[in-house]
């Protein structure tokens, strides 16, 4: 796994999740798997060790040097190394600083990872029969191996590029190939010639040997140009290599019945600790203490893809209907853009109903999906989502709009039979949404059989990380036996 990220070392969004849980699943089905990643400063110091390592890595016309350092993950004997340069990885950020900008010289940042992945392996002794990159930081890894860049050793190593979100695409200047080695000719987009951008996801998607997105209805969209953000029609052309996964959720640190997180433990066969958990979410929040109000939760990113244009907008955001006119208890967390993060706050200030928790408090996070009774994201589009497999696992019913692993994993509610395990929707308006929490909120007044139902039926859901782990297995021995017959 070559990736910028994976927890609990350092973490920006759903891809570090994904590369660990991923990583142990592999290795519990007997896999050899280990991990490399930047050495960022904000990655604790603990349970690191030093290796007699240093390295001269290529860049440019000159080198940049590298120290290697050797660590684990917490729970699986799964090394991790970790690639130290003061100079590219001493910052605040792994991407940008505070203020969400990113870093200017990021295709060089990753430029240094990618090319010093082969040069880590040599040093190791250790050459993969597949190289598994996540998303656009290490998307040159594929056309090093394509054009023998990668040097001796690497002829029969395949290469698996997976989309965790294809909004984010890696866009550097022409100028920026530099770096690189590679001519413009390897970079180029080949569909648009007037097109003197370096598109780092482009390349990787162009030459990896096999393709894997985070759910199958993502795999679908992207090769549309309503989802597939300027890339569809090489996706559409690649059609055959690319296979939607979906991911897993660790159910060892997600499971109600021992959270150590939450105050009442739980199964879907003694809903007690559900009622401790919303009483002292609703204590925590300021709300009232009344068990028979629902409480509508969400844990997210605070940008327009997750949907807060159509929850926070001030002229006509959701939230604010939601909350004068029905009977509910709302608690947003997270952080993001800064006018959704002011406009939350302004909310917060003038509704008695809602709250807005700016920033990340884990243990929040693990009380709003334990104690909360439904579980709101309103995606632009979702390419698996996370957070709608941890409320069923809790029975907080979401309420999703069919995108993505969100149409995947959430079934829709029955209000003639109480089957479901959710509340979907197509439409994004704020007006929708409205209208889907109001389906929610009635049958939570008056369908408290099927609440129940549905509650027991959503946390005996399990998509587990050693099923996606037996298709990602299957998806390297694909692109491995692929690649040694062209050898």
């Amino acid at each position: 796994m070559v990736t910028s990220e994976a927890v609990p070392f350092a973490k920006s969004g759903g891809l570090a999740d994904v590369v660990t849980s991923l990583s142990i699943a592999l290795h519990d089905l007997g896999a050899d798997v280990r991990i490399l990643m930047p050495y960022y400063s904000s990655i604790m110091k603990t349970r690191i060790e030093p290796l007699d390592i240093e390295l001269a890595v290529p860049l440019g016309i000159g080198e940049e040097r590298a120290r290697l350092f050797r660590t684990q993950l917490p729970r699986r004997e799964v090394p991790v190394y970790l690639l130290a340069n003061s100079h590219f990885y001493d910052r605040e950020g792994i991407y940008g600083g505070k203020d969400n900008a990113a870093y200017p010289d990021n295709a060089r940042r990753f430029t240094f990872l990618n090319r010093a992945a082969f040069d880590v392996c040599r040093e190791l002794d250790w050459i993969p029969d597949v190289m598994h990159l996540h998303d656009w930081p290490v998307c040159l890894i594929p056309t090093y191996l394509k054009q023998g860049l990668a040097g001796e050793g690497f002829e029969k190593t395949a290469s698996v590029v997976t989309i965790h979100n294809i909004g984010y695409q890696g866009v550097f200047p022409k100028q920026d190939i530099y770096y690189t080695a590679l001519g413009w000719d390897a970079v180029r987009d080949v569909d648009n010639p007037s097109d003197e951008t370096m598109n780092l996801l482009r390349i990787g998607l162009r030459d990896g040997d096999a393709l894997t997105t985070v759910s199958p209805t993502y795999a679908r969209e992207i090769q549309t140009p309503e989802y597939g953000a300027g890339l569809e029609r090489l996706l559409v052309s690649r059609r055959r290599d690319l296979v939607g996964v979906l991911n897993g959720i660790d159910y060892d640190e997600w499971n109600p019945e021992v959270d150590p997180l939450i105050p009442g433990q739980f199964s879907s066969d003694d809903l007690s600790g559900k009622d401790v958990d919303k009483e002292t979410l609703q204590r925590n929040c300021g709300f009232s203490v009344d068990p028979e109000k629902p409480v509508i939760g969400i844990v997210s990113r605070l940008v327009d893809q997750k949907g807060f244009v159509e929850l926070a907008d001030p002229s006509h955001g959701a939230i604010r209907s939601i909350c004068s006119d029905m009977e509910v208890q709302f608690v947003v967390l997270g952080s993001g853009e800064p006018w959704c993060q002011r406009e939350l706050e302004l909310l917060d200030q003038d509704l008695p109903n809602f709250r807005a928790v700016i920033g990340f408090d884990n243990g929040l996070a693990h009380l709003i999906e334990a104690g909360a009774d439904f579980f709101l994201m309103p995606s632009r589009y979702e390419p698996c989502g996370l957070n709608q497999m941890y409320s069923l696992r809790y029975g907080t019913l979401p309420i999703v709009r069919r995108t993505g692993g969100l149409a995947d994993t959430v079934e829709q509610y029955d209000q003639d039979t109480g089957n479901g395990t959710g509340f979907l929707f197509d439409d994004l308006s704020a007006r929708t949404i409205y209208d889907v929490v109001g389906w929610a909120v009635w049958a939570w007044y008056n369908r408290k059989d099927h609440i129940h139902k549905m509650r027991r039926r959503a946390m005996n859901r399990r998509y587990s990380w050693e099923k996606s782990g037996r298709r990602y297995l299957e998806v390297y021995d694909r692109a491995s036996r692929s690649k040694r017959m062209r050898f």
